[in-house]
């Protein structure tokens, strides 16, 4: 790793063996831990917003100086904090800051090589963890990294805590130019290969710098990304101090160490890959939880910036691939929570969001297990679409796959109209229809019979399915790919027209329950 001379101000080194940095703590003048040589900070319209620690009382005069601006600003040190925002500055670089403390203690610190652009926060599990280096054609990525100066990576450490931190306790990867080796770092370490290829694919249609910034711990439920102001919004009890005997599950543990440390950097959005561990734990609080922590990021991320970072900034998530075959697990309840039981985002609930379908991307002979495919490279890219979509306004760009607007009830089959045209392939069982003679709601524990799709020879924007299972008046549902492992890689029953986005799961319940 690249680590210049004028961090040593900020840093001494360990030798734990991930060489992992452990953060000094003194009066020291210093930047707080997520600044330092060859960091991307956030492009106008926004401001940056900088700050460290200092000798109380004194003075701190800052210099920034590069292509396209030179600014000076002056601050004060209070009860050992200093902090300061940049006025917007453009897209580009390279950029020097220089920061000198005035007083009884002077200091001077360089940092270098700094890039304005898009800062983007890659959070969740270990699918979000997962390395560039355990992909499908991982050499291949790997040797492109260096291809993409302009995309810069820094990685938190992995800490929990049971108070909110203000700052990192430690980094896992310093802000860093983009190589084989930080890139490849050993299975589940450094660097998270959805967020590089995210931030790789988005560079390609911005063409100005992308900064990511990875914190995310495998194994770990949304619970322990919240605050106890979310959780407790959901009806879930928390206390002002977090456990952290029970580990990384820990209600707020991560938020506290990870998240929280975070408020002050002025981001462009965040993308999100968890979920997992919620199908056994809370599920059914998912669809609350998930959308209160978003909530809650934003709202804290926008005061955390004095309002630099927007208050409804853009938010991408993936939804869960797949794990097991035959079984009842909870993943497809937890896919229908990660929408807000809407089945597609944006939507009235998640507004500004943007969600890559990967149920039909499965691994079933990955050597991290099933439940860790190796195909990031498309759920990257589905990000991406969402991100061009949503994040940046771009017209034209389809990112969502097809979801149904009207169902009709005939005697034999249904009429299922979607809301752009479909490219369908025959299946018996990835429709399913549940029966009620009483008109009442059906769910995941009813009974569910196969609904065969009705094979057609021509692009459409509906489809008929076989309602054999029951007599016409009696069905009260219809799902579609409501299992864990609906179909076999790319070939699931219905996808956009150019074949390139899959069909989210859906339920649609003729009698709805009345909560």
């Amino acid at each position: 790793m690249n680590h210049h001379h004028t961090l040593s101000l900020l840093i001494r080194y360990t030798s734990c063996q991930n060489k992992s940095l452990h953060l000094d703590f003194s009066d020291a003048f210093r930047f707080a831990s997520y600044y330092g040589d060859h960091m991307v900070l956030q492009k106008a319209p926004a401001g940056a917003v900088l700050w460290g620690y200092g000798s109380s009382g004194a003075q701190v005069k800052f210099l920034l100086s590069g292509p396209h601006s030179t600014q000076t600003n002056t601050t004060a040190v209070n009860n050992g904090i200093w902090r300061v925002t940049l006025e917007p500055v453009p897209a580009g670089g390279p950029y020097n800051l220089t920061a000198i403390q005035k007083g009884t203690s002077s200091s001077k610190i360089l940092l270098t090589d700094l890039l304005f652009g898009d800062v983007w926060l890659c959070g969740g599990q270990s699918n979000m963890a997962f390395t560039l280096a355990q992909v499908y054609n991982a050499s291949e990525e790997l040797a492109l990294a260096p291809k993409y100066p302009n995309v810069r990576v820094f990685q938190a450490a992995l800490e929990q805590s049971s108070v909110e931190l203000k700052d990192l306790p430690r980094v896992e990867v310093p802000w860093s130019r983009p190589s084989a080796e930080i890139l490849g770092g050993k299975d589940f370490t450094h660097f998270s290969a959805v967020c590089w290829l995210f931030g790789r694919y988005l560079y390609e249609t911005l063409q100005y710098p992308v900064g990511l910034v990875e914190s995310c711990w495998g194994g770990t439920p949304v619970e322990a990304w919240s605050s106890p102001r979310a959780l407790q919004k959901c009806g879930l009890q928390t206390s002002e101090s977090s456990n952290i005997e029970g580990g990384p599950h820990s209600d707020s543990v991560l938020w506290n160490a990870m998240i929280h440390p975070l408020l002050h950097m002025t981001i462009k959005g965040v993308i999100w890959f968890q979920g997992e561990d919620n199908a056994q734990y809370n599920q059914d609080k998912y669809s609350c939880t998930f959308p209160a922590m978003i909530d809650d990021w934003r709202m804290m991320f926008h005061t955390g910036s004095d309002s630099q970072t927007a208050a409804d900034f853009p938010f991408g998530f993936v939804q869960l691939c797949t794990y097991r075959k035959h079984t009842h697990d909870g993943f497809p309840e937890i896919r229908w929570h990660q929408t807000a039981d809407y089945g597609y985002a944006p939507n009235q609930r998640m507004k500004n969001t943007f969600m890559a379908v990967a149920l039909d991307l499965p691994d079933e002979h990955s050597p991290w297990g099933s439940i860790h495919p190796r195909d990031k490279q498309d759920v990257a890219y589905r990000l991406v679409l969402g991100a061009r979509a949503v994040a940046y306004g771009e017209k034209g760009v389809s990112f969502q796959g097809p979801f149904p607007t009207r169902v009709l009830f005939y005697k034999n089959y249904l009429n299922i109209t979607y809301n752009q045209m479909i490219r369908t392939s025959p299946s018996n069982d990835t429709f399913e229809i549940c029966c009620s003679v009483y008109q009442k709601a059906c769910g995941s524990g009813s009974e569910w019979f196969p609904a065969a799709l009705q094979e057609q020879d021509r692009v459409s924007d509906s489809v008929l399915v076989s309602v054999d299972g029951c007599s016409a008046d009696s069905v009260a549902a219809l799902r579609y790919a409501w299992s864990d492992w609906p179909c076999e890689f790319k070939d699931c029953p219905v996808y956009s027209a150019d074949s390139a986005l899959p069909a989210p799961p859906f339920i649609i319940n003729r009698w709805p329950a009345h909560s």
